[in-house]
């Protein structure tokens, strides 16, 4: 599976650079739309030859995996539909325009509901017969026509999963835009979004800081990954108390070491797990 985790490290960085360097939505979106398209290809090549150890490492990658290549594929189409055809008019117009998009999003939600609840809550007694392949009922799952036109790169489920992930992040999106558009008069936002004053301070070196600001977008544990590390990175400076400087220079910089390039997120990781040790004793 390292192969697979390798292809999705570098996509993740891939388009982190892309936030970074566009602002133009739409052209943001082509440009995501190739990426994405180059790393489902590669992922899916090496897919098709690869032998899954058992049937929990398939599921592991039909459920985990592919689904945050693909999901991405999905919101940069959609992204690229719903700009190119946004109203460029009054305000309270393209808040209607937005909001209707809003709806259809979340119809997909309640027609697929007991899959959605199931996804949500984290469940797994029926993982084998939504995440392995070969396992497509059409009786059960009338709407995965992909599973029978590439079977070896498909499972009944795999597809819904990364749809329910990138119409999260375009309902954060459209919402974020619906926000500007009421409160801010079309405006951008401040790029600082955190107001408060704390009495907390980063005492680690900054280059750690940087590492794990870029590590949590990268995840997509915040705002489904849609949101901007601008603001991302602005929100910690403040909290605590710190001005990271070029924060993209230092991240390129550390992408670039040669010996270890998540040091800090291993150091973490061993202190959590000697905090668990010592919780025992």
């Amino acid at each position: 599976m390292t192969v697979f985790k390798k292809i999705l490290e570098e996509f993740n960085s891939s388009l982190n650079s892309l936030e970074l360097e566009i602002d133009d939505v739409v052209l943001k979106s082509e440009k995501g739309i190739k990426i994405t398209k180059s790393a489902l290809k590669s992922i899916r090549k090496y897919a098709n030859d690869y032998q899954f150890n058992d049937k929990q490492e398939e599921i592991d990658f039909f459920k985990n995996i592919k689904p945050r290549i693909y999901c991405k594929l999905i919101y940069y189409v959609k992204l690229f539909t719903i700009e190119s055809k946004r109203p460029r008019s009054s305000n309270k117009s393209q808040i209607k325009y937005l909001d209707s998009y809003i709806e259809k999003l979340q119809v997909y939600f309640n027609d697929n509901l007991e899959f959605y609840q199931y996804y949500r809550r984290n469940a797994t007694s029926l993982d084998e017969q939504y995440f392995l392949r070969g396992r497509t009922d059409i009786r059960l799952f009338p709407d995965t026509f992909h599973c029978f036109t590439d079977e070896e790169f498909s499972t009944s489920h795999d597809n819904t999963v990364a749809t329910i992930m990138a119409y999260d992040m375009l309902i954060i999106y459209l919402k974020k835009e619906i926000d500007k558009l009421e409160n801010y008069n079309g405006m951008e936002m401040a790029i600082n979004p955190y107001n408060g004053s704390t009495n907390l301070f980063w005492t680690a070196h900054k280059t750690d800081l940087i590492e794990l600001i870029y590590a949590l977008h990268s995840s997509g544990a915040v705002n489904s990954g849609t949101a901007d590390i601008k603001k991302m990175a602005a929100a910690y400076e403040q909290m605590f108390n710190i001005d990271l400087g070029n924060y993209y220079h230092t991240f390129v910089e550390i992408r670039s070491r040669k010996s270890n390039n998540t040091k800090f997120l291993d150091k973490l990781k061993e202190s959590l797990l000697k905090k668990y040790e010592d919780s025992d004793e």
